[in-house]
């Protein structure tokens, strides 16, 4: 299959290059406004590249005339432009493969899939905590009863992060939409729907609340601050702490994240990924969160 790839110069493109390299696949053109992109010579150093969004989309509108264009194009860009990559992917007559979040505005996913359906061409999402082994684990044991978990998801960001667009929300969602919308995705995949979400505290640097799913009641903390590490990580030099107790019983979700991508991309070219429908509930939670009362339901969320 031919692949392009948008955002090739950011921290996530590495897994999708080594997933398409990995499932036997060929780049044929990528873009980043930076080139800074040497990792390509490692992965498809015949690819065309461009930095220029414009020139890219013409030289892959020319190829599918000619009947060489992109099958997939892989998007790894900042999260406010999912939505216009996702579209361009459409026009250009591929399949989107999209890092999450697939989308920041929940209202948008209604527009997308009426595209998805005219274009004859598929949207899939990337939330590979799913596919973990402990993930699959937590969902058949879990999957009856009503259970109380607590979910830390605590990974260091240095000072760079306050300058980049992940910490301005309008581009990235905000803490909960940039490092916890995968988290929020897996919770909502292992213990149902959604019913009520609860914010205690609400800052650049950390959020905390309660979240009340069909089978379970959440208590959760996302941070980029090293302050809340315990001494376990920070003693070993580490600089993440991401774990989920579920009655008492406590998991590390930091193990088992080798590969994934990859995995999420063979389940893709079989047919088998994740969708708008799939992706859809954790943009929705952000959204309520995103609104910052004290008490959400979905009931609430709106796109009048």
């Amino acid at each position: 299959m031919r692949f392009a790839v948008i955002g090739a110069g950011g921290y996530i493109a590495k897994k999708h290059l080594q997933a398409i390299k990995d499932t036997g696949n060929q780049v044929i053109a990528a873009v980043d406004i930076s080139d800074s992109v040497g990792i390509m010579d490692s992965y498809f150093p015949n690819a065309r590249f461009f930095t220029d969004i414009e020139c890219f989309e013409g030289y892959l509108e020319k190829e599918k005339r000619n009947g060489t264009g992109a099958d997939y194009i892989s998007i790894c860009t900042p999260n406010y432009l999912h939505d216009a990559h996702i579209r361009m992917a459409l026009r250009l007559g591929a399949h989107a493969i999209c890092e999450k979040p697939l989308v920041i505005d929940p209202c948008t996913l209604d527009y997308l899939s009426m595209l998805e359906g005219e274009s004859g061409r598929k949207i899939f999402a990337i939330h590979q905590l799913r596919i973990g082994t402990l993930a699959r684990m937590l969902k058949l044991k879990y999957k009856k009863g009503k259970h109380k978990v607590q979910v830390n998801y605590i990974t260091r960001r240095g000072d760079w992060y306050k300058q980049s667009w992940k910490s301005d929300e309008a581009k990235s969602g905000g803490l909960a939409m940039n490092i916890g919308v995968h988290v929020f995705d897996l919770l909502i995949w292992i213990f149902g729907e959604v019913e009520y979400v609860r914010i205690a505290e609400n800052t650049a640097s950390s959020m905390t609340g309660t979240l009340d799913l069909e089978r379970a009641h959440v208590t959760w903390h996302l941070s980029i601050n090293e302050f809340f590490l315990p001494f376990s990580v920070t003693s070993k030099g580490g600089y993440a702490y991401r774990s989920i107790s579920v009655d008492g019983e406590k998991y590390e979700l930091s193990n088992g994240f080798t590969n994934l991508h990859t995995r999420m991309y063979e389940g893709i070219l079989k047919g088998k990924g994740l969708r708008i429908k799939d992706a859809r509930p954790a943009i929705e939670l952000v959204e309520m969160i995103r609104r910052q009362h004290a008490i959400y339901s979905p009931r609430n969320v709106s796109c009048g």
